[in-house]
């Protein structure tokens, strides 16, 4: 059983920062990537931001120099510094993992989302 639990979401106003965090635990083997991605229209998921366990990251345009994504793979987390936010940043966030239980496969997990909002 593996579960990815997020924390930091909330109530911030235009131009602040939040910062997110996300603890994998569980039947873990190896972690490969770990990643942000806020609720898109017809229940679709967008990236934000994703990290590898080498530290390669990728950012989608909109967030980029506004938003930096870390991992402490020691700690099984991944987190999302969030600059500059705009209203249009107001979402729910989840969070991402690929990672593998036994050697020779891997799954993606799914955290539960936390909501962020940016409102003046």
């Amino acid at each position: 059983q593996v579960q990815l639990v997020e924390s930091g979401g909330g109530l911030v106003q235009p131009g602040g920062s939040l910062r997110l965090s996300c603890v994998a635990s569980g039947s873990i083997f190896s972690i490969f990537a770990m990643g942000w991605y806020r609720q898109a229209p017809e229940n679709r998921r967008e990236l934000d931001a994703d990290i590898t366990s080498d530290g390669v990251t990728n950012y989608a345009d909109s967030v980029k120099g506004r938003f930096t994504i870390s991992r402490d793979n020691a700690k099984n987390t991944v987190y999302l510094q969030m600059n500059s936010l705009k209203p249009e940043d107001t979402d729910v966030y989840f969070c991402n993992a690929l990672l593998s239980t036994f050697p020779g496969q891997a799954d993606d997990y799914w955290g539960q989302g936390t909501q962020v909002t940016v409102s003046s």
